[in-house]
């Protein structure tokens, strides 16, 4: 017997795909003769276009954020607690947009579609991007769709990048601009984290310089140890001191036989990865994590965040979480003071919570308070 979706679901949603014939020159100074972007929608588009909002999703994200393919999918979209009727992002009031990035391995054109001047797979030979690239390649989205302004960009991590490029690079075509977990540029010690990653899948013997797929080969191995990597700088020291404190999977301490010991965290991680590596393509997380190391919102701007946003003309919201190392609320506060500098409205907000970066994607009562009432106060 099916069993019946949540009534807070937007319900069963099928992906939709558009392909551009018109060029799109990147930052690099390449340029993609034609592409494909695939993309859902949630909700219904008023007469007016003036209630579309944009999903930007971060590293390992997609189009998928919210709703089931199918009655017998077990898991919904990635970002589904927050998205349908009644949610912060309310489908009742709101037309959602939600894409895979151009570079993605989810169906837009990235390393794994096929280059049409050799009729061979990109790999390793795809264009790098920039988010100023997926920026404006979302903006072509937006003409098709008919949208003119976004009632809201939102994006969260390296989505939030996202949302505040667009709030520069087309500062007439969104109204609110929703920055979630993110950062104006990455650390040293992110950029560290993401080479550290790259690393694992670059010497993995079956990358073949990224031409694995011609080579019929796959740095599995690689990919599972990056994911591993990154994996652990999303979660804080204390949640994963509650959720796995240094309990066994297996084993025991008796002398001798520490060869069998494996922790619970230890086959938590081997299980991320290993799923992990089986759904997603090398060289788009290579391609992604270099992404975020060369954004820096205010570089072009004499390294000046408040002359980066003196020409924005939304309102921000801008949400950090306590136990978010990776994207600290440090990071969080310098938007907002550089919005204040740039005297732009902007709310702030920091929510308490032990679930580190990922907390953005799981449910908080604060956090979902915060995000409805600003969303609520967007008129459409």
């Amino acid at each position: 017997m099916t069993k019946p979706l949540p009534t807070d679901s937007v319900g069963i949603v099928q992906p939709k795909r558009h392909r551009f014939t018109e060029p799109l020159t990147l930052a690099s100074g390449q340029t993609l003769e034609e592409y494909e972007l695939v993309y859902e929608t949630y909700g219904e588009l008023n007469a007016a276009a003036s209630n579309a909002i944009l999903i930007c999703h971060a590293l390992s994200g997609h189009h998928h954020a919210a709703g089931f393919h199918s009655n017998d999918e077990k898991k919904p979209g990635w970002w589904d607690n927050y998205i349908g009727p009644g949610k912060p992002i309310d489908t009742s009031r709101f037309f959602v947009v939600s894409l895979n990035n151009l570079g993605g391995c989810h169906g837009s054109t990235g390393p794994t579609s096929i280059n049409p001047k050799t009729g061979e797979v990109w790999g390793a030979d795809f264009p790098r991007l920039r988010v100023r690239d997926w920026v404006h390649s979302q903006a072509k989205l937006a003409d098709v769709l008919g949208i003119e302004c976004w009632a809201a960009v939102i994006g969260g991590s390296l989505g939030g990048m996202q949302a505040m490029r667009w709030s520069l690079e087309y500062p007439n075509r969104l109204r609110h601009c929703v920055v979630i977990a993110s950062a104006m540029k990455l650390s040293a010690q992110n950029i560290a984290f993401n080479e550290t990653a790259r690393q694992a899948i670059t010497s993995d013997p079956d990358f073949k310089d990224g031409h694995y797929l011609k080579h019929n080969t796959y740095p599995k191995q690689g990919l599972a140890v990056a994911r591993m990597i990154g994996h652990i700088t999303y979660l804080s020291g204390d949640g994963m001191g509650e959720k796995f404190g240094r309990e066994l999977k297996s084993g025991n301490f008796e002398l001798g036989n520490e060869e069998l010991v494996e922790f619970q965290i230890e086959s938590y991680l081997k299980y991320q990865g290993e799923q992990f590596s089986g759904t997603f393509d090398a060289n788009t997380y290579i391609l992604m994590t270099r992404a975020l190391d060369y954004f820096d919102l205010s570089r072009e701007y004499e390294n000046d965040p408040a002359k980066a946003f003196a020409e924005a003309r939304c309102k921000y919201l801008v949400i950090s979480f306590s136990s978010d190392w990776r994207f600290s609320p440090e990071r969080s506060r310098e938007i907002a003071d550089a919005l204040i500098a740039a005297q732009k409205p902007v709310v702030y907000a920091e929510i308490e919570s032990s679930h580190g970066h990922d907390a953005f994607l799981v449910p908080n009562e604060r956090y979902q308070q915060v995000f409805s009432r600003y969303l609520k106060r967007i008129e459409v």
